[in-house]
């Protein structure tokens, strides 16, 4: 419907706007770090947590620099995977789960 697509437009043109793609960050990248987010983090494989280091670094070198990437290297909405959201879930789930037992 076009709804929807004026939807995805926006959400699209937003992520642009953003500007972390812009220095490779994806957007679990740039997640506010609260415990549960920190918990998630432990919980990934040693290759996507690496893969987070480094966006991260060269993110960090790039800021100082006042520079961003070649606009081909940009991280694309279309290819940007919530790769920490499978974890987070389930450290949410586990946390309510475990609130709602100490409640009883």
């Amino acid at each position: 419907s076009g709804g929807s697509r004026l939807l995805e437009s926006f959400r699209k043109w937003y992520y642009n706007a953003a500007g972390f793609n812009k220095l490779g960050l994806m957007r679990d990248d740039v997640l506010y770090e609260d415990e549960d987010v920190q918990e998630a983090l432990k919980r990934l494989p040693e290759p996507l947590y690496n893969e987070r280091i480094f966006r991260m670094k060269r993110a960090l070198d790039l800021s100082l620099k006042h520079q961003i990437l070649p606009k081909d290297q940009w991280v694309k909405y279309e290819e940007d995977k919530r790769y920490l959201e499978p974890y987070l879930k389930e450290v949410i789930r586990e946390r309510l789960e475990r609130e709602a037992w100490n409640k009883k």
